[in-house]
Parts: C-alpha cells; structure tokens; sequence
C-alpha cells in the first residue's frame, strides 16, 4: 500500500493499524540540533488521545510515545536530533476487536470499508485497520518535532463551530482553549455545547464541526507560485486527516461574497516595513506566505459510526441494516483540533526548509 508518506524535505512515513499492536512513524529529513523528547512530544499527544472526557472516545489508551532513533544527548544533558530518520511508536493497549465481529461482512455508511475494499480486495475490519483515525496520533507526535523546526513559529487551533452552533468571534479568548475538552476559545459557549453534545451522545448520534488553525511567526517568502503554493499543500495535509470534508483559508467561502475593495489587504509602511491593514488572504498571496498569521479552517463531517439502524449491503451482496457499537467520539471534530495544528506545523516546516535549500540564508526573513 503506497503513499504513507506526506512532506518533501520534512518527510513523515506512518504505519500502523487501529487494532494492531503498535503504529508508528518515521520522520525523515529533520535537521540535527533540534531539541525533542519523549515529555515534549507527550504533551501534544495527551491533548488528542481518547478518553480525555465523557465527550470522546472511551477507548482507553495512554498512547505513551517511544524515541526509537535518531537522537542523542548534546553533551548538556539535552535530547536533540541527530539528522537521521527518526523513529517514534505507540503501542495500542485496549484493542477490543470483538466489537466487530457482527459488522465484519458489511460495509458501514459513511466509512471507507467499500472503497477500500474495492481498491485493494482486502480490508481490517477492526476499527477500520489503516484507515482508522488511530493513525493520526502519529501525526501529532511528527508536528510536536515540525513546531521546534521553525524559528518562533507558533500553531493554535481551536473548535469554532459544534454541529450548528458556532462561536461569534468577538468571544473568542484563545487562553481559554485548552481549559475545556472542546478546544473552545468561548467558555460560556463550550458551556451550551455540554449539554448538545450529552443530547447527541445520548441519541446514539453524532455530530460534526469546523476547526480553525491560526499559525503565527511563519516569515514571508515561504511556498511558490505555480506547483508548490503554501495554500495548496496546507489545505491538502487538512483534507488528508480523516472525516475532514473541506478546507478554506483566509476569508475562505466568504470571499465570493466581497467586493475587490473588500477582499483586498491594503498595504502601508509602518517603521520602515510594509504592513497589511487586514489579512483576508490568510497569510497567503500568490502561493507564497506574506508573514502575517496564516489561518485556515477545516469542516469535519459527523462520527459515521452510530447507533442508529443504517441501511446497507454485505460482502455478498445482500442488502441487510447495520448498527455500529462499540467506542466511537460522538464528535470526531474534537480530537481533529490537534491533528490540524500538527499538519500545519509539518506543512511549514517542510517549507522552511524548502526554502533554505532553494534561496539559502539570502532569501525571505529566515535567521
């Protein structure tokens, strides 16, 4: 099975099944000097892994992070990056894989099971196999080494939207985001969205959401403009994590409703530098970052394991109906918060360093 593999010179192979006995990664292409550790990659994970509240997965994994290779210690008593590949694993401690034994014949609705079947004649039913959303953890255990890549670059996201009911901006408070297991930046707001989502849980349901990625201190000059823009592949390391449904940076959708003097970021000089007077872009222009905040935002569809009866069809080809039990997040898009910021943290660490190897030290502002 081919294309495990996202980045060009920040290279992120992971592998691994939702149900096997460990998944993995192996990040390639990271430059020597970086400092990591196990603790400092823990601390990422523990905010994604299940578990965390009534509100996710109950599935019950401490998803402890191993440093396999590449790393060393400094000779001060710091773990840095040798510049070798750079093995990290998990190993999976609560399988319960008769949870599916009933459905092991049966395509569920809105998964992948036809689609992966139909491509490769073969599938792990349990939990999805390789397609299982287990996968991302390896993902942000890569972002927490991509965040040290970059000079002051800073990743936060936060959920701005839980199935209809989304923040006002103006309440937005980004220290209050983690004080909440919706990754909300609202607190009255995160408030209301207990009481839905007990609703949703309760009924069997699921709902979905929209997550917003602001990443700060990224300089300008980073991307290109035809085949590499920094948009372009940012929206598709978004849409790559799984149950995402659509990408938009900057104003986004919103954008085919302004006018040319609405959408456009006006320039001034301010203490010898051009500044933006808004970002509608997103950070963006032309491919290429501008060095303000890049902001993206990502729409996650509801859970497609539910317990609500679906019609479907088996293996053999009989239409039959299908109840999905088992440990399932009533809203995936929770957990989605830190997977969005590690793929953006890997998307501009592979660009900075893209860009030092094309422009060296003399192009764009990179120390």
């Amino acid at each position: 099975m081919s294309h495990n593999t996202f980045g060009h010179l920040f290279r992120v192979t992971t592998f691994g099944e939702s149900h096997g006995p460990a998944i993995g990664c192996v990040i390639d292409g990271c430059p020597p000097l970086i400092p990591v550790s196990e603790a400092e990659i823990q601390v990422f994970l523990d905010r994604r892994r299940p578990g965390r509240s009534r509100h996710t997965s109950q599935r019950r994994e401490a998803d402890k992070v191993k440093i396999l290779s590449g790393v060393f210690d400094n000779g001060e008593g710091r773990q840095v990056t040798t510049g070798t590949p750079i093995a990290l694993v998990i190993g999976n401690t609560d399988q319960r894989p008769k949870d599916y034994g009933e459905i092991k014949d049966k395509f569920r609705p809105g998964h992948a099971d036809f689609t992966y079947e139909e491509k490769y004649g073969i599938r792990d039913y349990r939990g999805g196999g390789r397609q299982s959303a287990r996968e991302t953890a390896m993902r942000v255990a890569a972002g927490a080494l991509a965040r040290n890549v970059v000079p002051y670059m800073r990743v936060r996201g936060a959920l701005i939207q839980l199935g209809p009911h989304r923040i006002e901006r103006e309440r937005w408070d980004w220290g209050e985001v983690d004080k909440n297991p919706f990754f909300c930046p609202d607190p009255q707001a995160a408030k209301h969205w207990e009481g839905y989502l007990d609703q949703i849980r309760k009924a069997g349901s699921s709902c979905g959401a929209v997550i917003e990625v602001v990443i700060e201190g990224v300089p300008a000059g980073l991307g290109a403009p035809v085949y590499a823009k920094l948009d372009q592949d940012l929206a598709s390391a978004l849409m790559s994590i799984n149950a995402v449904k659509g990408v938009e940076i900057g104003a986004g959708f919103e954008a085919a409703a302004l006018t040319g003097e609405e959408n456009a970021d006006e320039m001034r000089m301010k203490r010898g530098k051009p500044v933006f007077l808004s970002n509608k872009a997103g950070g963006i222009l032309g491919g290429i970052s501008t060095g303000q905040d890049i902001v993206a935002r990502f729409a996650v569809k509801p859970t497609s394991s539910i317990l609500s009866p679906r019609r479907t069809v088996d293996r053999a080809g009989r239409n039959t109906e299908i109840v999905t039990k088992g440990r399932h997040d009533p809203c995936v898009g929770i957990r989605a918060v830190p997977v969005g910021e590690a793929m953006a943290a890997c998307v501009i660490a592979d660009h900075y360093l893209r860009h030092r190897a094309q422009m060296g030290r003399g192009g764009g502002d990179l120390s």
